[in-house]
């Protein structure tokens, strides 16, 4: 019987893969990002897999949680809420980004939480016979829309581990506009954001204006990452009006997001100010955001974020969700939970293309008119590639990097970098 299989062990295996100089509000991304790979194995032979974030202060709350979910069924998904809830806490001295809520380590459960859910599932889905967006309540579209995610860059990073990437720079509108139309051409996306909060806000908007002449009709959104003081916000927000489909953390906190709301006409999108319950119940009340970017890493998991997405449709909210440096596990484990959501409203933000290297069978998922197909397989629909997550094991054992540090590595480029925020 389904309820006599138990988990009997978890592999944790640390990763790290080639990431390219992207450039944002805290600095520039790192050579190497981390994530890490989960396994839970049963008694009757079954593997349960999922992908989460890999720095040292995650890998610590999971060694942690390691023994919480052993001798559970994959089922017991209350049960082992319930003791990581009581168990993982916040962990002292970690580099935490404002812009990044998965560096938190006050979400350390949550993360945990999401981390062993998605791999149950996966356990469960196999058991079963069915998709992982069966077990969620089945599927509302048979592909998730994505968004293609532009980033200013450099051209290569200035340590030069290893040969640059095709993409090249990117400082300036038609070498943005370059990278959109590229793309576009790879992927098909039908709707555009753009990181911004690197430049001074007059680059960034001329930026989108050039999107908009190049590319007329497709949805376009910047997101300053809350790097742009309220007054620059109210400012820029006059000559982006006409331009964006929603505006995205341009300016730091709830207030000064509710105050913004006073001054434009667009939607206020963010997955900075709303990052916790607690914080939706204060969002909400405010009526400043009329978007939340998801994620079900930090959030707790794929059931939350269903339960996410029906507050945000009482709350009369659109929804999307955000994106971190990832592989093709996560970027399964989003579209399952995506096509079980009547009310996503915009396309998913994803790093997918970004990123060169891949753990899964199969090689990396392909991506259909910006659009990625639901999986009819059991689970996730994906399974690990065990000579690349040696590899890519390899590759974290000699790479040194341990937390990511974006300001610690744009000071490579620039001594006298801050970081401080807002800085326009």
């Amino acid at each position: 019987m389904a309820r006599d299989i138990r988990i009997t062990a978890v592999r944790i295996t640390p990763i790290a893969f080639r990431d390219g100089p992207l450039l944002n509000a805290a600095g520039i991304h790192e050579p190497w990002a981390l994530r890490s790979i989960v396994e839970l194995e049963t008694s009757d032979g079954r593997v349960g897999i999922n992908e989460t974030y890999g720095d040292a202060p995650m890998l610590a709350a999971l060694e942690q949680a390691r023994a919480l979910v052993i001798g559970l069924s994959p089922f017991d998904l209350n049960v082992m809420e319930q003791r990581v809830r009581a168990t993982v806490k916040a962990a002292p001295g970690a580099v935490e980004f404002e812009l990044a809520p998965g560096s938190h380590t006050a979400k350390n459960a949550a993360k945990v939480i999401s981390t062993f859910e998605v791999a149950m599932l996966d356990l469960q889905g196999q058991v079963v016979g069915a998709p992982i967006v069966d077990l969620l309540g089945g599927q509302v579209r048979d592909a998730v829309p994505y968004s293609a995610y532009l980033f200013f860059k450099y051209a290569e990073h200035i340590d030069k581990p290893y040969a640059a990437d095709a993409w090249g720079e990117a400082v300036t509108p038609e070498q943005i506009v370059a990278q959109a139309r590229r793309m576009i051409a790879l992927y098909g996306f039908r709707s555009i954001k753009l990181k911004g909060g690197v430049f001074a806000p007059a680059h960034e908007i001329a930026c989108m204006q050039a999107l908009k002449a190049a590319l007329p009709g497709c949805p376009l959104r910047l997101d300053p990452n809350a790097n742009w003081s309220l007054q620059t916000s109210i400012a820029a927000a006059r000559e982006l009006d006409d331009v964006l489909e929603y505006y995205e953390d341009p300016c730091p906190g709830l207030d000064g997001m509710a105050e913004l709301a006073r001054h434009t006409t667009l939607p206020l999108a963010t997955n900075m100010v709303i990052t916790t319950p607690e914080d939706f119940r204060r969002g909400a009340a405010s009526g400043a955001v009329k978007v939340l970017l998801s994620d079900h890493h930090y959030w707790g998991g794929l059931r939350y974020t269903r339960t996410l997405a029906r507050m945000c449709a009482l709350w009369d909210l659109g929804m999307s969700m955000h994106s971190n440096s990832h592989l093709g596990i996560s970027l399964m484990a989003m579209t399952h939970v995506a096509a079980s959501i009547p009310n996503l409203t915009y396309a998913c933000d994803t790093h997918y293309p970004w990123q060169e290297e891949e753990v899964i069978e199969g090689g990396r998922i392909a991506f259909d008119g910006g659009a990625v197909r639901v999986p009819s397989t059991p689970g996730l629909g994906v399974t690990l590639d065990r000579t690349k997550l040696a590899d890519l094991h390899a590759q974290y054992l000699a790479c040194g990097v341990r937390q990511r540090d974006d300001l610690a590595q744009m000071r490579k480029y620039d001594p006298a970098f801050t970081g401080a925020t807002p800085r326009f």
